[in-house]
């Protein structure tokens, strides 16, 4: 008798045991979308004359500039360009030479942080002091 009370009380603890390691069910984890930030840049710039902005990102993705204002003439055709920036210059990479009022312009950065710039300039289209404004949205 004493076998069988020893016998059936490893059996109820071995249960007691299998119950407490049941699997509760795994939630799983979506992936994180990276956050898009928009900036905007203001300014204004003369003729032949041209401004720099620069702004880092911090994962891959699309960045678009987009030319949201146009002052005094709305129809004036300016540059309006995404480069890499160095600390001290804008490296051109894409550029849109006849942008006019909601023009884009769109890239992609491969990197995980990246230190870009949107420049905007006279292409021989302004006859005064023109004033902008730019968005540009990126990861």
């Amino acid at each position: 008798m004493p076998s069988f009370l020893f016998r059936s009380l490893a059996v109820v603890a071995l249960a007691l045991v299998a119950a407490a390691c049941g699997s509760d069910p795994v939630t799983p984890i979506a992936p994180t979308v990276p956050t898009r930030v928009t900036e905007t840049f203001n300014g204004a710039i003369t003729i032949n004359g041209a401004a720099t902005h620069p702004f880092t990102t911090v994962s891959t993705g699309a960045v678009t500039a987009t030319l949201t204002a146009l002052a005094p003439e709305s129809t004036t055709t300016i540059g309006l360009a995404l480069g890499t920036w160095n600390g001290v210059t804008c490296a051109i990479v894409l550029a849109n030479d006849k942008a006019v009022l909601t023009s884009t312009v769109t890239g992609t950065v491969t990197s995980l942080v990246g230190n870009i710039c949107v420049r905007i300039y006279d292409v021989g289209g302004i006859s005064e002091e023109t004033s902008y404004e730019v968005t540009v949205s990126h990861p």
